[in-house]
């Protein structure tokens, strides 16, 4: 059953002003404070409302238009799998609106308000990296539209999701660095909270165990999602008393600004420290020494997930019960991480 949709009135009664000040405040009116008007816009969101007209027609009919949300578009696996979504929505007859996050939470919040508002068939979907909850993307299933979440899941959210064997890819990562001779390997790791990260941290965790090497809390280092925070991370782990001699980032900007950093110390790849990365972003195999990464299929990714979404779109009551779908990934070795073992 579907979950009775908040009205302009109910806004004003949990803010205290009258049904004109929320009506103007959604659409951004001079009139209206900015203050009150992120006070409503926030609510709304929260509340999940949509515009009376348009919950109606949730009711009854959507339109032929998939909402896509990512957490940023400058950077190839993003973009990569939005070009699959499209190809497979475009070939069914249907549009793609895209949106992102900026990882940031509440704008991916409004951004599921706003295809709430524009009637979206169904909704595709990887959240920002300060993402905790589901229960926006709740609201969108609430109302009778089917979510499909890719990379980043959300574990308390029952729908179809789209992912790589991160655990496994991260361990063969790190056991090719082991086998490259090096010994102390550190990790630039993402938010702790986010399903990739932890899978690549139990990855490179269990890698180095299997090789009986110590896993030390200094060698992980937390960092943003960003070539900014490989850069900061990376001149932590280089000032310490007994720094790496490889590291595995939990992504490819993060390796980047790894890379940045490590040429900035005046430090040569691999001799004196290997790297290696996670995404087989194309900027990978232009820096100087090229990336080691793995491929995480991002174009393939995104058609699984549009092909479940209009599965879903279409069987709508009588759809499948939500799976995890694992898409094969590819280690891709570089030379960044190609330092001929030492022998005795």
């Amino acid at each position: 059953m579907l979950k009775r949709v908040p009205t302009l009135k109910d806004l004003a009664a949990e803010c205290g002003v009258s049904v004109s000040t929320v009506s103007r405040a959604l659409q951004g009116h001079a009139s209206i404070s900015e203050a009150t008007i992120h006070r409503i816009q926030t609510l709304a969101a929260q509340r999940g409302y949509v515009p009376n007209g348009v919950a109606r027609g949730l009711r009854h009919k959507n339109t032929r238009t998939i909402g896509v949300l990512v957490p940023e578009i400058r950077h190839d696996f993003f973009s990569s799998a939005i070009d699959g979504i499209e190809e497979v929505a475009f070939g069914k007859g249907y549009t793609v609106h895209i949106a992102k996050s900026d990882e940031e939470y509440q704008r991916e919040v409004m951004n599921t308000l706003s295809f709430s508002s524009n009637r979206v068939a169904g909704v595709i979907a990887s959240v920002s990296q300060n993402t905790k909850d589901g229960e926006h993307f709740q609201r969108l299933i609430d109302a009778g539209i089917p979510v499909v979440l890719f990379d980043r899941i959300l574990d308390d959210l029952n729908v179809h999701k789209v992912i790589i064997d991160d655990y496994s890819a991260a361990f063969r990562a790190v056991t090719h660095l082991v086998k490259s001779g090096y010994t102390r390997i550190a990790h630039l790791a993402g938010p702790d909270h986010l399903n990739i990260a932890r899978e690549r941290l139990r990855g490179y965790t269990e890698a180095l165990l299997a090789a009986h090497l110590p896993v030390e809390s200094a060698m992980i280092q937390p960092c943003e999602l960003s070539e900014e925070g490989g850069q900061a991370g990376m001149q932590e782990l280089l000032g310490l008393p007994k720094p790496p001699d490889a590291v595995f980032a939990v992504n490819d900007p993060v390796a980047v600004g790894a890379h940045m950093q490590i040429r900035h110390s005046g430090l040569s790849m691999p001799d004196d420290i290997g790297l290696m990365g996670f995404s087989n972003n194309p900027i990978t195999q232009l820096i100087d020494p090229p990336l080691t990464t793995t491929d995480q299929h991002g174009y393939e990714l995104g058609r699984k997930a549009a092909k479940i979404l209009l599965g879903l779109i279409k069987q709508g009551a009588n759809a499948d019960k939500p799976e995890t779908h694992i898409v094969p990934s590819t280690f891709i070795e570089r030379a960044s991480s190609q330092r001929t073992p030492l022998t005795v």
